[in-house]
């Protein structure tokens, strides 16, 4: 079983924490990895790109000329695509790009982002953060004092506190254990676990 090391916000070592092996000791499969990323990434797209058809087109009701007698080829309508003006052909139309992937898998992939963060010492436990009052900048010399760039911040409950310390901060995002997902994961260079939070985690993951 995996032991990590547990730090207060003094970046004092407190005490261990043993870790399920199965759920951050466990192979990294790149490929669910990936099918989960993308399906997370098609998700959040807005679909609302949109052209006008030739129905859709403004005029065009009367015939441009007469159909015989003039030498130029037959036209019925200037919406006809091959006209300046005219409407579109096979043009993008306001869409759900959105699918998902088995539950499986998703679990999966999120077993192995965790266990990636974890072999890449990229993965910090904190034993708490206690803060009594909103303070950005209290916030911000924890994060300075750990020296991280881009991190994660897993919580076990939901905490206004820290949330609301941490909002106005750059490269900083704080959820709940209930909303980790893989994109986040490997869109942050650090993962920071309350202690609260990794059993909490490892019950998830674990059903």
């Amino acid at each position: 079983m995996a032991v990590a090391d547990v730090f207060n916000i003094e970046k004092k070592k407190v005490s261990e924490v043993d870790l399920n092996d199965d759920v951050f000791g466990a192979e990294v499969n790149e490929a669910v990895i990936y099918d989960v990323v993308k399906m997370q990434l098609a998700s959040k797209r807005s679909g609302t790109s949109s052209t006008k058809t030739r129905s859709d087109v403004s005029g065009g009701g009367k015939k441009p000329w007469r159909q015989k007698g003039t030498g130029r080829a037959r036209a019925g309508t200037s919406r006809s695509p091959i006209w300046r003006g005219g409407g579109i052909v096979f043009g993008p139309h306001p869409r759900d790009y959105s699918y998902s992937v088995p539950k499986k898998i998703r679990k999966k992939a999120l077993i192995s982002a965790l266990s990636m963060k974890f072999k890449q010492n990229k993965m910090l436990v904190l034993k708490d953060f206690p803060m009594e009052k909103i303070s950005t900048k209290a916030f911000k010399n924890v994060f300075d004092l750990f020296e991280l760039k881009k991190a994660l911040f897993v919580l076990a409950d939901n905490n206004e506190v820290l949330f609301k310390s941490s909002r106005n901060i750059k490269n900083v995002k704080m959820v709940r254990s209930e909303g980790i997902n893989v994109y986040d994961i490997l869109n942050h260079e650090h993962l920071i676990l309350l202690e609260s939070s990794v059993k909490k985690i490892e019950g998830a993951l674990l059903v």
